[in-house]
């Protein structure tokens, strides 16, 4: 089984970043974990701050893949490009957020992802990211 975790932007700062929202583990170390916890997953993890690499990649392992977990940050609020990209590819994607977006900013409430989703996980710190890769392997 072949699962992409998909990052958008500003997931590279976790562990810097907001840690009263997003915690105070990098996506890095806990990647490690993860992939020690799923041994049998190939688990493969993206990141980019650039929309354009976000669809690139999408469209690069959704024909192939077994499933994306797809945490694109602030493009899931604005991106019909990433919600495109999603409908065109046949690759399940599960939509993720560490923080609850309903418990944020009214412009956190709308998802261009979700329509398109198989699922969504959020409010769950990174266990939410644990959370969608059970949705595949169970």
């Amino acid at each position: 089984m072949k699962i992409l975790i998909l990052n958008g932007p500003n997931i590279n700062l976790l562990g810097k970043r907001e840690p009263g929202i997003y915690g105070n583990e990098t996506f890095d170390s806990f990647f490690e974990k993860l992939s020690k916890e799923f041994g049998s997953v190939s688990l493969e993890h993206f990141q980019s701050n650039i929309e354009g690499e976000l669809i690139d990649k999408i469209q690069e392992v959704g024909f192939s893949y077994d499933g994306i977990i797809l945490n694109a940050g602030a493009y899931t609020h604005t991106s019909i490009g990433i919600g495109d990209a999603i409908k065109a590819i046949t690759t399940p994607v599960v939509e993720v957020h560490i923080s609850n977006t309903f418990s944020r900013e009214s412009f956190r409430h709308q998802s261009y992802i979700s329509p398109v989703a198989k699922g969504v996980v959020l409010g769950f710190g990174l266990e939410s990211y644990r959370l969608a890769l059970l949705s595949f392997t169970s």
